[in-house]
Formats: C-alpha cells, sequence, structure tokens
C-alpha cells in the first residue's frame, strides 16, 4: 500500500479545508439544517438534502483514544467492531444483515478522539435504521465467544496495520515518544498486552460510560423531512436514559524543551523519515493557518517538500505533510520515504532547509492563493455529497461546538495572510517543539 494511503489511514479522522467561495453562500438558515437536543442528551442535526432519495446517518460518540490509559488501550476501536455484533435483542450479525436487506450499507471508524458510525441507505429504510441504531446503543450483548472472536480479529488488525506496516510501526513510536503525558501516546488500536487482557467488566463500563445518548451527536442527511427524523429519534432512542457524564480529559501535554528522537530498526526496502510537531487544536484560530501551511509544504505534487525532495535533489520517493487537529494540541507531521539505500542524514538536512527557509523568508502570496484554491475545491466537494455534509457537519458540531461554523470556514481561510502562515510556522517548526522518527531498513528475516 503506498505509504500516502497508509498515513491517511492512520491519522484517523476527517481534515475539513475551506477557502474563499467564488460566490457568497447562502446564511445557514436557508439550507434548512435543524437541530434538536432529546431530553436524554443526544442531539440530532437534520439536513434535508432531496437530490437522490437516499440518507447518510453519522452517528458520533464523544470517545476515543484520548479516553483511555494504560491497561485498556485500544478499548475505543475494539467497540467500533463489537457494535456490529448482536445485541439482546439481534443475534450476532443480524445489524449487516438487516441494514442490507433495507438496501443499507454501513461502515465506521475510530480516531484519537472520536468514534463514528456510518449509515447509507435509502430513505425508505429510515425506521429500519433508527430501530438498529437505538439497538445497539441501548442493548450491546458481552456474549463470551463474540468478544474473544473481535478480540483476534482487532489483533490480526493490529499486526496489518502496525507490525507489518513500516509507516505504521515509525509513527506508533512517534507519538508515543512525543507525548509523555497526554493519552495521544497511546496507540488508537492498542498495545498488544491491553488487546489480549480486556477483561467483560471494563467492556461493560466502557459501553455504559461513553456510548450513552448524552454523549453523541447524529446527523441524518438527505431526502428526509425533520420533524419525521425527531420523531423517530424520540420514539426508538428517546427513551434510553442519559448517563453520568465522562470523565474530562484535562491531562495538558507540557511544553516539549528539547528535541527529541526514536530509532526503529525494521526489515524495509527504504528508509522513512517523520518529524512530528507540538501544534494546536480544532478551535484553535491558528488551526486555520497550519491547514494552509500543510498544503504549501507537502501537499500535491508542486509542493515545497516534493519539489525539493523528490523532483530537485532525488533523495526521496514521497514527501509530505498532515495536520489533522482535534480536542487537544496534536502534531503537526512531516515526512519523508527515502530511496533505497538512502542516507537518511542527508534526507533530514533537505527537509531541514526547507523549512528554515520557509521560516525565515516566508512564502508568496502565489503559494497562499494555491492553498486556498486546494482548500476551496476540498471543501465544495465534500459539500457535493450527503456522506460528506453529514461528516462536516458532525465533526464542526464536535469539535467547534457549534455545526454552523463550518459555513464560516471560507472567511477563515480568506482572512489567512502571507505573515499568518510565516508567523504559525516560526511558532510550531521548531527544533526543541518536535520529535523526529527514523526507520532504518534491516535485513529481512
Amino acid at each position: 500500500m503506498p505509504l500516502v494511503q497508509s498515513l491517511r489511514r492512520l491519522l484517523a479522522g476527517a481534515l475539513l479545508c475551506a477557502a474563499l467561495p467564488a460566490v457568497a453562500a447562502p446564511a445557514a438558515d436557508d439550507r434548512g439544517i435543524e437541530s434538536r437536543t432529546l431530553d436524554n442528551g443526544l442531539q440530532v442535526i437534520v439536513w434535508p438534502d432531496h437530490d437522490i432519495p437516499n440518507v447518510a446517518l453519522y452517528t458520533f460518540y464523544k470517545v476515543g483514544g484520548r479516553n483511555e490509559y494504560p491497561g485498556i488501550t485500544g478499548i475505543a476501536h475494539y467497540f467500533e467492531h463489537m457494535m456490529f455484533n448482536g445485541t439482546q435483542r439481534r443475534a450476532p450479525g443480524s445489524f449487516d444483515r438487516e441494514m442490507e436487506a433495507a438496501g443499507g450499507s454501513n461502515n465506521a471508524y475510530t480516531s484519537n478522539d472520536l468514534t463514528v458510525y456510518q449509515d447509507w441507505f435509502p430513505v425508505t429504510s429510515l425506521e429500519t435504521i433508527f430501530d438498529l441504531e437505538g439497538d445497539r446503543m441501548a442493548n450491546l450483548d458481552f456474549d463470551p465467544k463474540v468478544v474473544e472472536s473481535e478480540r483476534g480479529v482487532v489483533y490480526s488488525e493490529r499486526r496489518t496495520r502496525v507490525d507489518n506496516d513500516n509507516f505504521g510501526a515509525l509513527f506508533e513510536q512517534l507519538m508515543a515518544t512525543a507525548f509523555v503525558a497526554h493519552p495521544y501516546q497511546f496507540p488508537v488500536i492498542g498495545w498488544p498486552s491491553d488487546i489480549e487482557n480486556w477483561t467483560i467488566d471494563q467492556l461493560r463500563d466502557f459501553y455504559r460510560t461513553y456510548y450513552a445518548p448524552n454523549n453523541a451527536v447524529m446527523l441524518v442527511v438527505g431526502a428526509v423531512e425533520p420533524r419525521r427524523v425527531f420523531e423517530l429519534a424520540e420514539q426508538y432512542i428517546g427513551k434510553i436514559p442519559a448517563q453520568p457524564a465522562p470523565r474530562p480529559v484535562t491531562t495538558v501535554e507540557p511544553e516539549q524543551q528539547g528535541e527529541r528522537r526514536v530509532v526503529v530498526n525494521k526489515a524495509a526496502q527504504v528508509p522513512i523519515l517523520a518529524m512530528g510537531y507540538h501544534a494546536t487544536r480544532a478551535a484553535d484560530p491558528d488551526s486555520t493557518a497550519l491547514e494552509l501551511l500543510a498544503a504549501i509544504l507537502g501537499q500535491g505534487r508542486s509542493s515545497r517538500l516534493n519539489q525539493a525532495l523528490v523532483e530537485q535533489a532525488q533523495a526521496a520517493v514521497q514527501a509530505g505533510t498532515s495536520f489533522r487537529p482535534g480536542f487537544d494540541p496534536s502534531l503537526f507531521l512531516v515526512y519523508a520515504v527515502g530511496t533505497p539505500g538512502g542516507d537518511l542524514g542527508k534526507l533530514e538536512a533537505l527537509v531541514d532547509a526547507e523549512l528554515d527557509k520557509l521560516v525565515k523568508e516566508g512564502i508568496a502570496e502565489s503559494e497562499l492563493e494555491k492553498a486556498r484554491n486546494q482548500a476551496l475545491a476540498s471543501f465544495w466537494r465534500s459539500q457535493a455529497t450527503i456522506s460528506g455534509k453529514a461528516q462536516a457537519l458532525g465533526s464542526y458540531q464536535v469539535f467547534h461546538g457549534d455545526y454552523r461554523k463550518l459555513f464560516e470556514a471560507p472567511e477563515r481561510f480568506a482572512a489567512v495572510t502571507s505573515a499568518d502562515i510565516q508567523r504559525v510556522a516560526a511558532r510550531v517548526l521548531r527544533r526543541e517543539n518536535r520529535t523526529v522518527g527514523t526507520l532504518v531498513p534491516t535485513a529481512e528475516d
């Protein structure tokens, strides 16, 4: 699998980009979006879209790797699997069978911050899907045989995504080194010994705490009428009792006061360099400039890192950046995949030269305009489908506290100046603020 695909898979969570639109977008009220919070705390947001007779229903549970601690790492991701198994009303496998019989399909993902369940189906199946979602929110079963079966599935997934994936192995060690206090240090998929030892009591407690209606936001986008959606939400979910609010994550990562380094020796054909710089959270105003900085430095063939490392020096086969902000300050990631037999020291020197140049000299207006255009295209693509709308609304609601801020994003990107880019680059891209990870190829076992 190409590295960039592996990186996108590992850095779970969606990056919402936006830029200055060619024409003014209508006011949020003009879109017909309605929101209602049930008595048990579930927030339901409905965006009618009658272009096609289909619906996307996304349920955002505010639980991910950051809600774990040593002994239960990976448990949030484990529930991504368990939630598709049996309930007290339905046998294992029934969820998928009923969903598919109703013409629908589903998926889910877990990140450091969230677990999100995605359903896509014809509008005629709306009530069936609400029945299914309400059932697994309230009545998940913990059959010991199913628990052990899914434990094995998760362990196999870990072997695929981390143990047998060079970037996955390096990224896991980079995160564990970059964060010394905050739970972002834990791998979302979990440490092996924790996967082996979760107990059913721990699973029950976790489910009761985090899979509660007051810890979720439901997005319903498509050929629906809001009144009908709210009626079904009340019927199938409104009776599920709220639970005490989960314990808040209050740990703040201390400021890093010196460069850290981690080396992974692993059978590989090419060396890999990854640098993680402590950055911001999604709701921080500087996250907008950092998203544009990531595009300028490392997104696309014309980006600075690709031009310098791949096209000109031919010292790397891939180079790029990633910035996926969450509830708490996350990493701004810079990475490069060297050539067979390549020199990691030379690769790092080339990366440092490009970062130093940007910090000292800033960027051209043409680079900022290109980044805005890239972001604009991504933004409008996300608005073109019911799935994209559900993902965008949910992300803004949970990370920014108000889904309406989604529609302010173009103006926020338009307000970023080249001076802002240089300022955040100087603040974030400091050597004492980074962790450098290198994967050094060894002979095949």
